[in-house]
């Protein structure tokens, strides 16, 4: 669903732009709570297993394919406000150095993409984990349905921009209508992807994955001849640095075999958006990405004509950038709430004069 340059005019681009400024300056300021020695070492991983699996495109009808969109995931798995920078860190590196989405639709696909994804999902996760009996496959379950009502939400969403600031003459009910239906299949293709990777952390760590804090059901214990609730336990020591270590590598070679070589086996059909945009007119007005002469344009790099070779060894680099950038902003963050942290301790300690 990446927006190219030229589908929304300039002003609704700009106020898009705006909302995605805050938004991003909001989760800055939230992620900081949410980022421990737990959450900041995966959040930059998050972001790059987003980079990676946003290159398989899987077919989902005719002529047409999807991929993650990896706002349910982001936001289940490290938090919403860590979630939206993950997202919006992968659409900055796609935008900039692959010309994916286009860079004056820059805070559109930050507020449709990260923002809306993100919030839609996690509203619809915690609801659902309130009503679910607490365990690890209602966390899956939840999981399945936030990712898949977060896609056509987007969707949604795009559509209400266009109908603001489309540069061209269409009819919006019948373009709301297909980028729904389609959508929502992709969602569907969305929610498996979800909640497989939830699943599978859950099911290994499930200290790691944010939505999944406070879910373990008390022990129960029979005194007298009724069940009461056992004493709570003492809190388990931090998981070791190379337990998160492994963790980490298992989740960067995934990356980056997931983009590197079965990147080169996703569908080449068009997805959703750019389906609905041929179909309906919607790219009449396209204009050339302003990254069109970058090496790695298209996800391939200049000069190797071997396309298997030129394709991998650009997800290979897409992945290193993006866990290299938001593994930086979340490790900056992190120390800035340490940080925080002791200056408030240090003042609290002050003397009362």
């Amino acid at each position: 669903m990446h927006v190219p340059d030229g589908f929304i005019n300039a002003p609704v681009s700009a106020a898009a732009g705006v909302v995605a400024a805050g938004a991003v300056a909001v989760s800055l300021r939230g992620a900081r709570r949410e980022l421990d020695e737990r959450t900041a070492p995966l959040a930059g991983l998050v972001a790059a297993f987003i980079f990676a699996v946003q290159m398989l495109n899987f077919p989902v009808a005719a002529g047409t394919s999807g991929h993650l969109l990896g706002g349910a995931l982001a936001a289940i798995l490290v938090g919403p406000y860590t979630g939206v920078l993950c997202v919006s860190v992968v659409l900055l590196m796609q935008g900039v150095l692959f010309a994916d989405g286009g860079l004056t639709a820059l805070g559109v696909n930050v507020t449709d993409m990260a923002i809306t994804t993100t919030v839609v999902a996690y509203l619809v996760f915690r609801g659902l984990v309130k009503l679910l009996p607490r365990g690890r496959r209602s966390i899956t379950v939840a999981s399945f349905v936030a990712a898949l009502l977060s896609v056509p939400a987007a969707a949604l969403v795009f559509t209400l921009l266009y109908a603001v600031g489309g540069t061209t003459d269409v009819s919006l009910g019948k373009v709301a209508t297909a980028m729904v239906g389609v959508h929502v299949l992709i969602g569907i293709g969305e929610a498996v992807i979800t909640a497989l990777t939830v699943g599978a952390v859950v099911a290994v760590r499930p200290d790691l994955v944010y939505g999944a804090r406070g879910l373990t059901v008390p022990l129960k214990l029979r005194v007298g001849g009724e069940l009461v609730d056992a004493p709570a336990a003492a809190p388990a020591p931090a998981a070791s640095g190379g337990s998160h270590r492994k963790i980490w590598i298992t989740g960067l070679v995934t990356s980056l075999v997931l983009a590197g070589f079965v990147s080169f086996y996703a569908s080449a059909n068009p997805d959703g958006l750019e389906k609905v945009a041929h179909d309906k007119g919607l790219d009449r007005k396209t204009e050339e990405h302003a990254s069109a002469d970058s090496p790695l344009a298209d996800y391939g790099v200049r000069d190797i004509t071997n396309s298997r070779l030129s394709g991998g060894l650009a997800g290979v680099i897409g992945v290193g950038v993006t866990v290299v950038a938001g593994s930086a902003v979340f490790w900056a963050l992190r120390r800035r709430r340490t940080s925080d942290a002791a200056s408030t301790e240090v003042r609290a300690g002050d003397p009362v004069a």
